[in-house]
């Protein structure tokens, strides 16, 4: 979309009647292109002066820009002209595998994503497993499986590899370590040697006297030849980083301008513990670097230490990436997602039948930054709409309840398409056996076509595939038992009843598809076969001897759904029972 506008610069003597693109980015006067000098419009002193009146002639009326407005007209082309500046986009999703995924770390892969397939980038998945002594068994492999599942696989990973590894922060400490020690060399990192009971000290005093605990500096003064003597000691050591004052400030793709005074307010951080490990701080800023991380796309929570990373990047002598920082993602009462909640952890949607696609589309449906919101988007239509700009920093306010009309939508998608219902197919015959196992007499329930049937016949009734595994619907997988007083106290006709509609079906069975239109009709035709019970008893007893229920689905859909054969074995049964009574 091409916006006619005018800029005014203060150089030239006249206004230059432009073109300015939103897409890319680039601005034409005449036959020439250029591109819009993003520090011009954002840190030139000189406001930029914008005219929608159009023309050379009459009077011209320009608008200075306030600081929102200055947001909002870079923020697409910050992003877009980011992207050009440095080359191909590469983003990042660096979890912890203290655990296994979560929504919010879906939300935020998923974000890093969508913004590598829109630019035609790379998605990197690494695993920031330094800290190992709460690491969880199994919890790297789960993530990686999960993200498969939902659909977003990454370009890069521990399992997958890629030019740029290895993707596992512990099998990467020598690069933490040269890193380290280049900013000691540079005097920009020193040597601290305070024991763990000085700093419990230090934090106490703070807490008593009302302050917020922070670290003294008190190594940083220390002489050449005393780091020296307690090196040879082999004194137990962390190395930390000189914070200087004057944080250059950051144009954040969700928040706009940021930075943190951190020196004022913190103390020397630590960037490598004594077991030899990194801290997160220094392990992302060289990772991120080497892995030529073009934007790093994280929770809002990571947005007061920038300032500390963006002063580690400066120390080493780094560009560093474009950040953008994704407001949270909160309880629709505004509570926090908490981990410990068993049902946020993606393995247990999976397992209550969620698809990937409906908890997709409802992360991104309360949250921002696409061009329109409504339900029943698949993974192209985001990436479409995806408009980074439109991420707000406002908290997503997630809607849980809303899952199942989400996971409804898409089931009835997915049992439209011919590829994904037999991924549907697969999924419902391992969840019957699950459940009922040795149950299961005939083994053509199993059968495909059996299957699919039966998920053309609950499309628009069913939330997701397990529902179809559940009490009200174990008649369609294991023929079901009901007793003589059951069927005795609906009529004394049943035996006639049974036999009628064994004859229909015998009449049925010309191989032609049953269909609910024409079966609804055979049924009242049947009823008035009958002396003295109603349509409605009629339809209790067919129903009774099909599912062993009193209510479910029409009487003509179960019937659909099991088909001529079935339904003749179980009213035999029926007609074997009531034989035995006599």
């Amino acid at each position: 979309m091409l916006l006619s506008l005018f800029i005014h610069f203060s150089t030239p003597s006249r206004c230059l009647p432009i073109k300015t693109c939103k897409r890319c980015c680039q601005y034409s006067t005449g036959r020439n292109i250029h591109k819009v000098d993003t520090p011009v419009l954002l840190k030139n002193a000189l406001p930029l002066t914008f005219n929608r009146s159009g023309g050379h002639g009459g009077k011209q009326k320009y608008i200075r820009l306030n600081s929102s407005q200055k947001r909002c007209f870079s923020s697409e082309c910050d992003e877009v002209c980011h992207h050009h500046e440095h080359g191909e986009v590469r983003v990042r999703f660096a979890p912890s595998p203290t655990g296994f995924l979560h929504l919010g770390g879906l939300r935020t892969a998923l974000y890093n994503y969508i913004y590598a397939k829109k630019y035609g980038g790379s998605f990197i998945l690494r695993m920031e497993d330094t800290d190992q002594s709460r690491l969880v068994p199994g919890a790297a492999e789960s993530i990686e499986d999960m993200l498969e599942w939902a659909g977003i696989p990454p370009d890069e990973s521990p399992r997958g590899g890629g030019q740029y590894g290895p993707y596992l922060q512990s099998q990467r400490l020598s690069l933490y370590s040269q890193a380290a020690d280049s900013l000691v060399q540079t005097g920009k990192a020193y040597h601290c040697f305070c024991s763990q009971q000085r700093l419990e000290l230090l934090k106490r005093e703070a807490l008593r006297s009302g302050q917020t605990p922070r670290y003294d500096n008190r190594c940083r003064h220390l002489r050449p030849d005393q780091v020296e003597e307690k090196l040879d000691q082999k004194v137990p050591h962390v190395i930390r980083f000189r914070l200087e004052s004057g944080v250059e400030p950051f144009n954040d793709l969700v928040f706009g301008w940021n930075r943190h005074e951190v020196a004022q307010v913190e103390g020397d951080p630590v960037v490598m513990k004594a077991d030899g490990f990194p801290t997160y701080h220094l392990a992302n800023v060289v990772d991120d670097h080497l892995m030529k991380v073009s934007h790093v796309l994280r929770g809002s929570e990571w947005l007061i230490s920038t300032s500390k990373h963006l002063l580690l990047y400066r120390a080493l002598g780094w560009k560093p990436p474009v950040f953008g920082h994704l407001p949270l993602l909160l309880n629709r009462d505004g509570s926090k997602l908490s981990k410990r909640q068993g049902d946020i952890y993606i393995q247990s949607f999976q397992r209550s039948g969620a698809l990937p696609e409906a908890l997709l589309d409802i992360t991104t449906h309360c949250g921002s930054g696409f061009n329109s919101n409504r339900v029943g988007r698949k993974m192209e239509e985001l990436i479409a709409e995806f408009n980074p700009s439109k991420i707000t920093t406002h908290s997503a306010l997630l809607d849980l309840d809303k899952l199942a009309e989400f996971n409804k939508i898409h089931l009835q998608q997915r049992i439209d398409d011919a590829v994904q219902r037999d991924w549907l197919v697969r999924d419902l015959q391992g969840r019957i056996q699950e459940v009922y196992g040795t149950q299961v007499q005939d083994q053509d329930v199993l059968q495909p076509d059996y299957i699919t049937r039966v998920l053309h016949l609950r499309k628009g009734h069913i939330s997701s595939v397990s529902d179809l595994v559940s009490s009200e619907y174990s008649y369609l997988w294991v023929r079901p038992s009901f007793s003589d007083q059951q069927m005795a106290a609906l009529s004394s006709e049943t035996q006639h009843i049974a036999t009628l509609v064994i004859r229909l079906m015998e009449g049925l069975k010309g191989g032609e598809e049953l269909t609910v239109d024409q079966l609804s009709v055979e049924l009242k035709t049947l009823a008035k076969k009958t002396s003295n019970t109603k349509y409605r008893d009629v339809m209790k007893i067919i129903r009774l001897a099909l599912s062993g229920l009193q209510q479910g689905p029409s009487v003509a859909e179960m019937m659909v759904s099991l088909g001529p054969s079935e339904i003749t074995h179980r009213f035999n049964r029926v007609l074997q029972q009531l034989s035995r009574q006599h």
